[in-house]
């Protein structure tokens, strides 16, 4: 782990990784949402309208699977301090925000013709906006660190392991609450999903995942060149004060 710790080997790697898994992800991503508007066929129950699952489950997966990320960077930061990890926890923010506010608004767009509702506050729907907004006040703190010139500050690396505490509610919810949410179609070793939906919806997820990471590697390699620049700088101007 502490092999990439150096910046310039982490580089290197990140260069070479990036475009192919944004390639990947965009060509994956692609294909399922062919074949989920063209190919999938309609479902029994819900008609048209399940195609947007080839949207809102991989958008539900990487919104928790986000914050999963952040909670091991926030861990790795606080007990071995990698240098990298709280930049990685930084970068994830913005994307994992992102794919969380799309689980909702899909969510939202299914919820409507599915339970006659936009919204209901069950279990699923407000574990997931909670999850949001420890997205956002994750955001705030982080760049609250970075103004104040303690880009090392714990307190965000604190704040990303106890909101972790989140995710097991929001993937139990359905179970341990009365919910108009289904419950999980795909658990550990089967699936109760029809073919045809699980190879595209898998695709899809894979997709969007490679998407994901390649966004965070590239979010990664921003705030390293910020924070190079910003050394460059505070350098210069110590030169000059003491010439």
């Amino acid at each position: 782990m502490h092999g990439f710790a150096n910046p310039a080997r982490f580089l290197r790697l990140a260069r070479q990784l990036t475009l192919p898994m944004l390639v990947a992800g965009v060509l994956l991503c692609a294909a399922s949402l062919v074949w989920g508007l063209f190919g999938a066929p309609a479902e029994r129950l819900q008609g048209d309208s399940v195609r947007i699952l080839f949207v809102h489950v991989p958008a539900a997966w990487l919104g928790m699977g986000g914050w999963s990320a952040i909670a091991v960077a926030s861990l790795t930061e606080l007990v071995w301090r990698h240098p990298l990890a709280g930049i990685a926890a930084r970068a994830i923010a913005v994307p994992g925000a992102f794919f969380s506010a799309l689980c909702l608004i899909t969510g939202s767009l299914w919820g409507r013709p599915a339970w006659g509702t936009w919204w209901v506050w069950d279990g699923r729907l407000t574990s997931m906006l909670v999850l949001l907004f420890l997205y956002l006040s994750y955001i705030a703190l982080s760049d609250a660190a970075n103004r104040d010139g303690n880009g090392q500050s714990r307190i965000p690396a604190i704040f990303g392991l106890v909101g972790a505490v989140n995710i097991p509610v929001i993937h139990y919810s359905v179970l341990w609450w009365n919910s108009l949410h289904q419950p999980p179609s795909i658990t550990a070793g089967k699936s109760e999903m029809a073919p045809e939906f699980l190879w595209g919806l898998l695709a899809g997820t894979t997709g969007f995942s490679l998407v994901f990471g390649a966004v965070v590697l590239i979010r990664m390699r921003t705030i390293l060149a910020d924070q190079q620049a910003e050394a460059r700088l505070r350098r210069r101007a110590m030169e000059a004060a003491d010439a």
